[in-house]
């Protein structure tokens, strides 16, 4: 469904309708991409909840709440707000032991009864916070209790997708949620992130210390209690389950996903008790370290590393498929709070229960160098998930309903083959316009009739380059306020402003706007999205110059004066020598049938078309969107883009100059800043073009 239609609003229309006609009451789990997106949908769900309630629909018992990191919702993050609120340490402070500091946000929340917490209604962040320093409540902890309870609950994909944090927040949804997956065009890339593990040397020696330092701590806690590891090792008898009944709900260990049989077996004897489990997580370490020490490129699959492992350490693939929620064990009974000095030893033991758990969908690599640019040896382990549906398929198997939706999810049939799902329902919808507000052209070359294109063999040609920034130059001075101009990568970004900068093209475009650049650091691009709007609300105007699959890319909108333009500076292609993405097309290829140049294609035009969606975020939005590439053309291309912009391309508009896209440029914008009458809006899909000629008249008069 495209860009600024209302997908958001009319999902949560229909689902909380049918949430209130039926008598079982269904959870809505609506998952987003980023925080801003997640409070867009929270303000959305506020604003359908309060004209439901002044229209006849009233629900006095309705609660809609939101989660986030609590690095977002509380300003005693992580390592200290663990050591505030564990149960060991609530426990010591109860026994009166000196130096003991607790969270009094924290503490009031755990004594208040839960249905005295929130009154009805939808909270924002902003909300929640505020909730929070209202009642002396810890706004994170208020949000993780309330989920249970609340009728829909809107949240990041990662708390679904991702099996560590799916356990720890979404494990109590019953099996007739509603679960929402919007802005969906990547869910396969998220799926693949949440089980794929690097481990570099830095990791593998702070792996070293934290096991030496778990080894000194077993010592002591046998001296001065020794009935605390009895006990654990008691539990560990009865499976995992039971060790997991009394986890503390904060302490956030890897935990990949486990078959469900599995977790109720006991935990192998060699590492049921504590002092043989860690001598075992040295020797993987060491066996670990000891691969790592390549000087090519080494490619296996999981079921070879097993293989060797077992002929040089001896070690079995069934105790390493319990590593990961043994050391969350072995935390837990130890009370160890400061769970950053374990970051690396948490990968090892992840990196272990994945790669013997799963004999298909991933790949292990061993590289020389931490990237291609690097001329010092830095060794780096993958762990890399190669199927999308062992991330996908659990939450497709726990739910009765899933609906995934995005406005690029073009072609459409391809996900349901990644994902392994089979479709219920599959719609694409197109937009009702009153009149023609975003104008999609492709720009083939320049106005030398140089012909332009991101293709490695053509993308720093001279001629290439200068056509790229007379092209920003000159629309640059017809486009008011903001124009955005995306880029393949922050290599090619970097390579073609040094480029322009020599030729002198940046000055040019100073004289017309200011110029922002996103880099990979969010404080900074922060800084510069700031900036940037401040520059288009003045009447300065500005360009910011941004990257596909980058932040600006995914959930920052450009509503109105703060993006009139986007031009999409050639096709953004993955960098097609990674030997992660050439295994993955191997798998897919052979697994799926989907061929290499099939996916590059359609994983390259869905994120041309995300960059380019940001212009137009409703229906009285209006902008350009300019695709500066010969490649765009082509039908095979072209295909491949959302039906609701490759409609409204016509052919014209297909195969344009440089100065033939300013001269259109010229004519649309000045056609669009005419005074529109918003009370047509709808126009087109409630009355017919004699009502609406009236309508005119009548104003006129």
């Amino acid at each position: 469904m495209p860009s600024g239609t209302g997908k958001t609003i009319s999902l949560l229309s229909l689902t909380v309708a049918y949430q209130n006609f039926y008598a079982d009451k269904r959870k809505i789990v609506y998952c987003s991409r980023t925080v801003p997106e997640i409070d867009k949908a929270l303000a959305e769900l506020k604003r359908l909840n309060k004209y439901r309630n002044e229209n006849g629909c009233p629900d006095e018992g309705f609660l809609g709440i939101g989660l986030t990191s609590r690095r977002n919702l509380c300003k005693v993050v992580d390592a200290r707000c663990r050591s505030m609120t564990s149960p060991w340490v609530r426990a010591r402070a109860q026994n009166n032991e000196p130096d003991i500091e607790l969270c009094s946000l924290f503490e009031n929340l755990s004594t208040s009864p839960e249905s005295m917490l929130m009154p009805s209604g939808v909270y924002t962040m902003d909300d929640l916070r505020d909730f929070g320093g209202l009642k002396n409540f810890c706004p994170y902890y208020l949000a993780r209790k309330m989920i249970s309870v609340a009728d829909v609950v809107i949240y990041s994909y990662h708390y679904m997708l991702d099996p560590k944090l799916n356990e720890l927040v979404s494990h109590e949804f019953s099996k007739n949620s509603i679960v929402i997956f919007d802005e969906a065009h990547n869910i396969d890339g998220i799926c693949i992130d949440s089980l794929s593990i690097d481990v570099n040397l830095d990791k593998l020696e702070s792996s070293t210390r934290s096991v030496d330092r778990l080894i000194d701590i077993i010592a002591d806690v046998k001296k001065n209690d020794a009935s605390k590891l009895q006990e654990e090792y008691n539990i560990l008898l009865e499976g995992l389950k039971e060790s997991a009944n009394a986890r503390d709900n904060d302490m956030v260990i890897e935990n990949p996903i486990l078959p469900d049989d599995l977790l109720k077996e006991a935990v192998p004897g060699n590492i049921r008790k504590a002092e043989h489990f860690v001598l075992f997580l040295k020797r993987f370490v060491e066996y670990v370290k000891a691969r790592m020490r390549v000087m090519h490129v080494v490619a296996e699959t999981p079921s070879s590393f097993l293989q060797h492992l077992k002929e040089v350490t001896f070690i079995d693939k069934k105790p390493l498929q319990f590593c990961s929620q043994r050391l969350a064990s072995l935390v837990r009974t130890l009370e160890i709070n400061d769970l950053e000095d374990y970051w690396g030893l948490q990968k090892i033991a992840s990196f272990a229960t994945l790669i013997s758990t799963y004999d298909e969908g991933f790949v292990v690599l061993f590289e020389p160098f931490e990237s291609e640019s690097s001329t010092v040896p830095n060794p780096i382990l993958h762990l890399a998930c190669l199927d999308a549906a062992i991330a996908m398929q659990p939450v497709v198997n726990r739910f009765d309903t899933v609906v995934i939706t995005s406005g690029t999810l073009s072609p459409i049939d391809m996900y349901p083959k990644m994902l392994k799902i089979k479709a219920a329902v599959t719609e694409s919808y197109t937009m009702t316009l009153t009149r023609s507000c975003f104008l999609p052209m492709i720009v083939t070359r320049g106005s030398d009739q140089v012909s332009m294109s991101s293709k490695f063999e053509v993308r720093n040609d001279p001629a290439v380059v200068r056509n790229f920034g007379f092209l920003l130059v000159e629309m640059s001075k017809v486009v008011p306020d903001g124009l955005v101009a995306f880029f393949p990568s922050y290599l090619y970004m970097e390579s073609i402003v040094a480029m322009w900068n020599e030729m002198g093209i940046l000055k040019l475009i100073y004289k017309n706007k200011l110029i922002f650049i996103e880099t990979p650091s969010t404080a900074e691009t922060s800084l510069a999205l700031e900036s940037y709007r401040k520059a288009c609300e003045n009447g300065r105007g500005a360009v910011l110059f941004s990257v596909a699959r980058g932040k600006v890319s995914e959930g920052v909108d450009f509503t109105d004066n703060y993006g009139r333009a986007v031009i999409m500076f050639g096709i953004p292609y993955q960098y097609t020598e990674s030997r992660i993405l050439k295994a993955r097309l191997e798998f897919l290829r052979e697994n799926y049938q989907i061929r290499e140049n099939d996916f590059l294609a359609f994983d390259a035009i869905r994120h041309a078309a995300q960059c380019v969606g940001r212009v137009l975020r409703g229906k009285t939005d209006y902008g350009l969107m300019i695709f500066a590439d010969k490649r765009y053309a082509r039908m095979d291309k072209r295909s491949k883009l959302p039906s609701w912009i490759n409609s409204h391309i016509s052919e014209e508009m297909s195969n344009l100059s440089t100065d033939m896209a300013v001269s259109s440029s010229k004519h649309f914008l000045k056609s669009m800043a005419q005074t529109f009458d918003q009370s047509l809006q709808l126009g087109t899909s409630l009355w017919s073009p004699e009502d609406i000629l009236q309508r005119k008249k009548l104003k006129s008069n």
